[in-house]
């Protein structure tokens, strides 16, 4: 099985992410392609759905990093959602929850977007 998979579909106005396994420095590339694919495509609202992410490194933060201003100068954002217990503690000690909305599950993020429509 491979380290990361990625599944990316679209839902309530917003292209959901959904990374099942480890992003680390052997699989950012992957991860950082396919947020990078949505934004070339004009898709500037994102949803990380991470129920089944188990590891986020520094790398794979600097690739959320890396587009969050493309993203909001368009009128989108980066949304997350469904954070395991240690990957929220990754989030949070670097202070990513201060920057991004953080939901409990999918459905409360995309009545989020709902209600700003």
């Amino acid at each position: 099985m491979a380290d990361l998979s990625i599944l990316v579909r679209d839902a309530g106005g917003a292209s959901v992410v959904e990374p099942s396994g480890f992003i680390n420095a052997h699989t950012v590339r992957q991860f950082e392609g396919a947020l990078e694919r949505l934004v070339q495509e004009g898709r500037y609202t994102i949803l990380l759905n991470c129920r089944d992410l188990n590891y986020i490194s520094s790398a794979g933060l600097g690739a959320i990093m890396g587009l969050i201003e493309t993203v909001r100068e368009n009128q989108g954002d980066i949304l997350l959602c469904n954070l395991q217990d240690n990957v929220f503690a990754i989030f949070d000690t670097l202070g990513f929850t201060q920057l991004y909305r953080v939901f409990p599950c999918e459905e409360d993020a995309l009545a989020s977007l709902a209600e700003q429509a």
